[in-house]
């Protein structure tokens, strides 16, 4: 074979073999390892995030006490928007914000 013909052949052999596409489906980088592992585990939302299942209501800054989602002040205004009847007390359990429920 001559030259001519050898060359051709060796660059046809190595641009078919060296340009093929990924076909496994493993990530190729650490945050889309992170991503798929948490949308298994069921912690991703499709891109959203949850902080706990609750939103602030009332003023961010005076959230000191919480019942049924909202912000108070004061333990003393949390157990009145509790509204623990006669026989259950104001019970406040944790703290930053606190929960406020009736015992």
């Amino acid at each position: 074979m001559s030259l001519r013909t050898i060359l051709p052949l060796t660059a046809v052999f190595f641009l078919g073999c060296g340009g093929s596409e990924k076909t496994s489906n493993e990530p190729t980088t650490a945050k889309e390892k992170q991503r798929r592992e948490a949308k298994a585990s069921g912690e991703d939302d499709k891109g959203s995030r949850s902080w706990g299942g609750w939103r602030y209501k009332g003023d961010r800054n005076s959230c000191f006490f919480q019942v049924s989602g909202k912000c108070f002040k004061t333990e003393n205004a949390a157990c009145q928007a509790a509204r623990c009847a006669k026989p259950k007390k104001c019970n406040v359990t944790g703290g930053g914000p606190a929960l406020v429920s009736c015992k």
